[in-house]
C-alpha cells in the first residue's frame, strides 16, 4: 500500500476504534455494539477495492483485539475484518464514483450480519458460546439496524477523504514533471522525433521551398 494510504487509513481505525470503545460501547444499547471500525473498513474498501481492504480489515482487526477491554483470542476479529474488507473491496464501483447510495447500503446490512456470523463461528470453534447465550438472531438484528443508522454519518466522509488523498496534487504535479522531461529527452537526446515535430518541419520545408520558387519567378520577370 502507499504511504498516504496507509497514513490516513491507520488515523481513520485508531479514531474509530477509540470513538467506539469510550463512547459507542457504553452507551449500553440492547444487543450488539455499532461497529464504527467495521464501517470504517467499508468505506476505505470501496475505494481501495479488494487488496486494500483485506490489508486494512486485517490491521483494523488486529487493533480491536488488542485493544482493552477484549476479552477474546488475539487474531479472531482481525480473520473476520480481512474477508470482509475483501468482500466488501470486490464492490468497488469501476468509475470510482457512487451513482446512488442503494449499493453501499447494501454493503454494509451484508457486512454486519457477515461479521456478526463469521465472529461467531470462528468463536464456537475455539469454543467461545457467548453468542449462544445473548441470542445470535437479537445479535444480527440489533448489528443491522446499528450500522444501518450510523452508515450515512460516517461511510460517505471516509470514502470522500480516502479519494482526496488518492489525488495527491504532489504526485501529479511530479507525474507531469517527469512526462515534460521524458518527452523533451526522446525528442532531442536521443536523435528520435515526435509525430508533430515531423510535420512542423515538413510544413516548414513547403513554405521555404514556395518562398525560393517565388523568388526565381521574380527573378526571371525582370
Amino acid at each position: 500500500m502507499r504511504f498516504n494510504r496507509m497514513l490516513l487509513s491507520t488515523t481513520l481505525v485508531i479514531v474509530a476504534l477509540v470513538i467506539q470503545v469510550s463512547v459507542l460501547a457504553r452507551l449500553h444499547l440492547p444487543g450488539a455494539v455499532p461497529d464504527l471500525v467495521l464501517l470504517t473498513v467499508l468505506g476505505l474498501a470501496l475505494v481501495y477495492g479488494h487488496v486494500g481492504g483485506a490489508l486494512v480489515g486485517f490491521g483494523a482487526g488486529l487493533l480491536s483485539d488488542l485493544a482493552p477491554p477484549a476479552d477474546h483470542a488475539a487474531g479472531r476479529y482481525a480473520l473476520v475484518l480481512c474477508v470482509i474488507g475483501y468482500l466488501a473491496g470486490l464492490a468497488k464501483p469501476e468509475t470510482g464514483r457512487l451513482k446512488s447510495a442503494t449499493g453501499p447500503m447494501a454493503v454494509v446490512v451484508v457486512a454486519a450480519l457477515g461479521s456478526t456470523l463469521l465472529y461467531a463461528g470462528v468463536g464456537a470453534l475455539v469454543g467461545d458460546t457467548a453468542a449462544r447465550h445473548v441470542g445470535l438472531p437479537s445479535l444480527l438484528f440489533t448489528a443491522a439496524l446499528y450500522d444501518l443508522l450510523l452508515a450515512p454519518f460516517v461511510v460517505p466522509g471516509v470514502m470522500a477523504l480516502a479519494r482526496r488523498a488518492e489525488n495527491d496534487p504532489l504526485a501529479e504535479t511530479n507525474s507531469a514533471k517527469a512526462s515534460d522531461v521524458s518527452s523533451g529527452w526522446l525528442s532531442s537526446g536521443t536523435g528520435l522525433r515526435i509525430g508533430n515535430q515531423r510535420g512542423g518541419l515538413r510544413i516548414k520545408a513547403a513554405r521555404s521551398r514556395m518562398a525560393r520558387a517565388g523568388r526565381i519567378k521574380g527573378v526571371k520577370r525582370l
